[in-house]
């Protein structure tokens, strides 16, 4: 029996609701926002009624450079994002800490995953870790059942495959630490991954903005030191000047800066918001490689952070 897009929406979100409910906790609770389904129209408002994006505390923030000596005590981490599969010209520079915000290939394929993989195995860092995004169909097995069953192939390459071939594909990931709305604690830090993005035209990971995305967010721990996911958080590098839109997250948004508050997040997806940014409190880096046009020319954004205390 084929599922709809619509029927494996509704099973996720029950399903995430019902974990979210049993993790919450004592966590500040964050509700969805009356203007979740149009993320302008929610920059707009929020900028003009409470200044929510405005400077001093909101600002943009110029990458360090690579050659920077890093301070004694603190560990440099080095974050890119939407490869696609092209890594070859891409130079990457000394740190301690590899991190990948998803969109490492075109379409997911197993021959791609190997090939990236291959590459992070060239890589020096003591510690990779990886998230995928949208383009990682073969890594939303939801996703790919619904794909396999249609009458149509939207996506010729991926939608022949056979299950077989793709359901164990994070076991390819030899090279990295892969994180699929789950945490890991390296040198002290802990990291929290997640790939889901609100709907984009229906690629993996997507889900309907609100509820749905909200039960995702609400995962993350609260105590969350770098929260990793591929898409951005609305206002922070989610302009896209074509569509004269904002498409980040509100959600994540208000996860990010009324309860985890991170000390770094890390993200693409939107390849047009390369770059940095703050509120203050947290540090957003947008590191697409790719331009809107799949070029790799942006370089990896590096970020020092102290480490923490040992008790």
């Amino acid at each position: 029996m084929a599922f709809t897009l619509s029927e494996i929406m509704a099973v996720r979100r029950q399903q995430s609701q019902a974990q979210s409910h049993a993790q919450r906790g004592s966590r500040t609770a964050v509700e969805v926002d009356e203007y979740s389904t149009n993320p302008t129209q929610a920059f707009t408002f929020y900028n003009i009624n409470q200044g929510r994006f405005q400077p001093p505390h909101v600002h943009m923030v110029d990458p360090m450079p690579h050659d920077t000596p890093k301070p004694p005590g603190y560990t440099r981490f080095v974050c890119i994002s939407d490869t696609h599969s092209r890594t070859d010209s891409i130079q990457m520079p000394y740190g301690d800490v590899f991190i990948h915000a998803g969109d490492f290939t075109e379409l997911g394929l197993p021959s791609e995953v190997k090939k990236f993989n291959d590459w992070l195995g060239t890589l020096p860092y003591d510690i990779k870790i990886v998230i995928a995004g949208n383009h990682e169909l073969t890594f939303d097995q939801e996703f790919m059942a619904d794909l396999i069953k249609q009458d149509f192939y939207y996506f010729p390459s991926a939608s022949k495959l056979k299950p077989e071939n793709y359901e164990n594909v994070q076991s390819l990931l030899t090279n990295c630490i892969y994180l699929q709305d789950s945490e890991v604690t390296v040198r002290g830090f802990r990291i929290y991954g997640s790939p889901w993005q609100p709907w984009y035209y229906g690629w993996g990971f997507n889900l309907p903005r609100g509820q749905a995305l909200l039960d995702k967010w609400n995962q993350i721990p609260d105590s969350t030191d770098i929260l990793v996911t591929h898409c951005p958080p609305l206002g922070f590098l989610d302009w896209v000047p074509k569509k004269m839109q904002r498409v980040g997250c509100m959600e994540l948004l208000n996860t990010v800066q009324r309860r985890v508050q991170p000390k770094l997040h890390v993200f693409g997806h939107i390849h047009e918001g390369y770059g940095m940014m703050t509120d203050g409190t947290t540090t957003f880096i947008n590191a697409s490689a790719c331009t809107v046009n799949f070029l790799p020319m942006n370089p990896p954004i590096v970020f020092d952070l102290p480490n923490p205390r040992t008790t």
